[in-house]
């Protein structure tokens, strides 16, 4: 049986992919199976997807992702171990590489991986019993999967080291506070909430979402100047795109816009 369910919307909604973890006997933790479904799942999502937001959300009530099934890593020698953690890391750093915008929907806990896994994405919602947190130096290990990197990015240094030495973990209410989640939604609410997102991101030119997002990820790593003519380089793909005469026409006639990529 799949555990990973792959939902392009349709009607209004298409261009929205919903991806849905789907793994109940072990509370959607990462195992062999999921992870070979997931790497496949993000490999047709980055080469030439027409999608233009996907949703990452939990189909088991009662959470979001509970990280590596560490039952399963028991039997693994410690080789076997760190190469399955390696390709954890490179298959949350290609949901961070997509091209389109990515919303993570998150109820319940999302600890360990399940936090790093939305920590890959570029926006989270989350419901308001949501549980995240990093708790892995109370296992004698560290984040594994890009914890360690991005919650920093997110939230600074000294709060990341914080959390991450502590082991501690936040409501919804404290993650918003502290800029880890954009949205808090009513309990059982956060795939509504992260749709009503996704619905806003939706009608924005496609071709111009892409470069704007691939113009703040990198650009974080540049210095201004280089951020600058990053930003510049990006803009200049937008110019010949039929996508933008369609913008500045339907400013000029006074109606929405229809995007279609090109």
């Amino acid at each position: 049986m799949a555990e990973l369910r792959v939902d392009p919307l349709r009607g209004e909604d298409e261009g929205i992919l919903l991806l849905g973890l789907e793994r109940p006997s072990a509370r959607n933790a990462f195992g062999r199976q999921l992870l070979q479904e997931f790497e496949a799942a993000l490999s047709d999502l980055g080469s030439g997807s027409k999608m233009r937001v996907v949703v990452l959300h939990s189909l088991v009530p009662g959470v979001f992702c509970a990280g590596a099934d560490l039952k399963e890593r028991a039997g693994m020698d410690p080789g076997e171990a760190e190469a399955f953690v390696g390709r954890l890391r490179s298959a949350f750093t290609a949901l961070e590489r997509l091209p389109m915008p990515t919303i993570a929907a998150v109820e319940d806990a999302a600890l360990g991986g399940g936090h790093e896994l939305a920590l890959a994405c570029d926006l989270r919602v989350a419901g308001e019993s949501a549980v995240l947190g990093l708790p892995e130096t109370g296992l004698a290990i560290i984040p594994g999967a890009g914890g360690t990197q991005r919650l920093p990015r997110l939230v600074g240094r000294a709060v990341a080291k914080e959390w991450i030495f502590t082991a501690r973990r936040l409501g919804a209410a404290e993650a918003h506070a502290r800029g880890l989640v954009n949205r808090v939604a009513s309990r059982g609410e956060a795939l509504w909430t992260a749709l009503g997102l996704a619905r806003e991101i939706l009608p924005q030119g496609p071709v111009a979402l892409r470069a704007a997002k691939r113009a703040v990820d990198r650009g974080l790593d540049l210095a201004l100047d280089a951020g600058l003519a990053l930003e510049q380089e990006c803009y200049g793909e937008v110019l010949p795109t039929r996508d933008r005469l369609e913008g500045l026409a339907a400013f000029r006639e006074k109606r929405r816009p229809v995007y279609t990529g090109d």
